[in-house]
């Protein structure tokens, strides 16, 4: 943050600017209904702000884990997960942490291990199991990140657009747990 401050303009029309997207009230006027899930409602409804910061709860650290949780919920339940047995543990509301979501698709990361993580969560995983589970922590993080995409490519468009060129050079400056530790 500190480097923010440092950012100013100079001589010409080639200024320096520094943005701070602050897009987590993004989608609060209901122009985000269409891509909310039903597990995207779930863990809104539970958070403090529910119905605000729309778009932070489909990108943040703070809520991919609990996203997956309720994915996962809905495959018990629908008996393609875990033999459709109950799973108390899981019941628990942020139990499945974002780090797991990291650890899990970490490249060549056996799926015994992935086995391991979800032991630890009380979960009997199978093979299959596993691999649906890191199925689905892949969809939830690549949605993710293509939606923190689409936003910067969206803006960085504008920007050109408004400056008539016909190319754009930018710095995307990026900070957070989630990006360090996601594979």
């Amino acid at each position: 943050m500190e480097e923010m401050r440092n950012v100013g303009t100079v001589e010409g029309d080639q200024g320096r600017m520094c943005i701070n997207m602050e897009w987590g009230a993004f989608g609060d006027n209901g122009c985000l209904d269409d891509i909310f899930t039903i597990f995207d409602q779930l863990v809104d409804e539970k958070t403090v702000n529910a119905g605000k910061q729309r778009f932070e709860k489909l990108i943040s650290g703070m809520y991919l884990g609990e996203i997956v949780r309720h994915i996962l919920l809905s495959l018990v339940e629908k008996q393609l997960l875990f033999c459709g047995k109950p799973c108390p543990k899981l019941q628990t509301r942020d139990i499945f942490q974002t780090k797991f979501l990291s650890t899990i698709e970490i490249d060549g990361l056996a799926l015994r291990q992935v086995r391991a993580i979800l032991q630890d969560l009380e979960l009997q995983a199978s093979f299959e199991d596993s691999t649906l589970v890191r199925e689905v922590c892949q969809t939830v993080s690549l949605r993710a990140a293509q939606l923190c995409a689409a936003g910067l490519a969206a803006v960085v468009e504008k920007m050109r657009e408004n400056r008539g060129l016909d190319q754009l050079s930018v710095t995307v400056g990026v900070d957070g747990t989630l990006y360090k530790m996601h594979p």
